[in-house]
């Protein structure tokens, strides 16, 4: 993979966009249930069915970010997804999804922070929420140490029976 087609490099990871390339990995991440129980996604019913998910992804196209691969530098491997998602009702969405055997190591606040950095600086956001189950602790810890704020709970929103929003707007960004 060359530099160019990085969307952001961290220490550890880079991201890029994700193709029908990944399709098999992410069918294989979305089969695991631990990895989708407080998403409110269904798996992927099969490779193909990845691959046509992929091949109809347009957020790059329409938005210019999206979900991208989270990459482990080391190894060259695919650890899941990290990016920003405009939601129909506009909002900007940050969001992450990794193998459980990657849970536990910083790769998803690494990623996070970098998406974060991207939104604010690079493609001029003002405001970015984060959403989790209210019973998916892990992905809460990953929001506070994002410096996002609760702000609300919701209920039935994305197939989550009730869910915490985070948020973190750019006045009250700070460089992390």
């Amino acid at each position: 993979m060359k530099k160019q087609d990085f969307i952001l490099e961290t220490k550890r990871l880079v991201l890029r966009e994700i193709t029908v390339t990944d399709a098999e990995v992410m069918f294989d991440l979305n089969s695991d249930s631990e990895v989708i129980k407080y998403t409110g996604d269904d798996s992927f019913k099969s490779i193909g069915e990845a691959k046509y998910f992929l091949d109809k992804y347009s957020d790059y196209q329409r938005n210019g970010y999206g979900r991208w691969a989270v990459i482990l530098k080391s190894e060259s491997r695919v650890l899941g997804w990290c990016g920003l998602k405009k939601r129909d009702d506009g909002v900007i969405d940050l969001g992450f999804r990794f193998f459980k055997k990657d849970w536990g190591k910083g790769y998803a606040t690494e990623a996070a922070e970098g998406c974060l950095k991207l939104g604010f600086n690079q493609f001029g956001m003002t405001e970015i929420i984060g959403q989790a189950a209210v019973a998916n602790t892990g992905s809460i810890r990953v929001l506070e140490k994002l410096n996002m704020k609760y702000w609300k709970l919701e209920t039935d929103q994305n197939g989550l029976e009730e869910s915490v929003i985070y948020r973190i707007n750019k006045m009250n960004y700070l460089e992390l």
